[in-house]
């Protein structure tokens, strides 16, 4: 049978993911949870509040290095031109900030520009 044109796609790796249509969805589930993360990220505090200055400076780094990896990674996969693959990066960042970076789940009222995150926007 013919192969539908956006299962000949690849993303990320040469010959991934392939033809197979399972592979594809593997894909797109893999594009929707690096959003995800990248959200997740952008918004958690891992620094104690006691940590030392350099203490917290490295984990700072260190999740921004992350962060910016898993958000190229993102750029990468979109750069298959393939409109699926937009909208999966798309959710992933949508849901991950609807879960981590809005006040849908938070106990109080945030007050304006206050710090709540280990790590500036992007």
């Amino acid at each position: 049978h013919d192969l539908l044109l956006w299962q000949n796609t690849e993303i990320l790796f040469s010959r991934w993911p392939s033809t197979r249509t399972g592979m594809y969805v593997l894909a797109l589930v893999f594009i929707f949870v690096l959003s995800l993360l990248v959200e997740w990220l952008s918004h958690c505090q891992l620094v104690k509040p006691e940590s030392k200055n350099l203490e917290a400076g490295l984990i700072q780094t260190l999740m921004h290095v992350i962060r910016v990896g898993l958000a190229y990674l993102v750029m990468l996969a979109f750069m298959s031109f393939n409109v699926s693959v937009l909208l999966m990066a798309i959710a992933g960042h949508g849901v991950g900030f609807f879960l981590f970076g809005s006040r849908a789940f938070k106990k109080t009222e945030t007050v304006p520009y206050e710090k709540h995150t280990d790590l500036p926007p992007i």
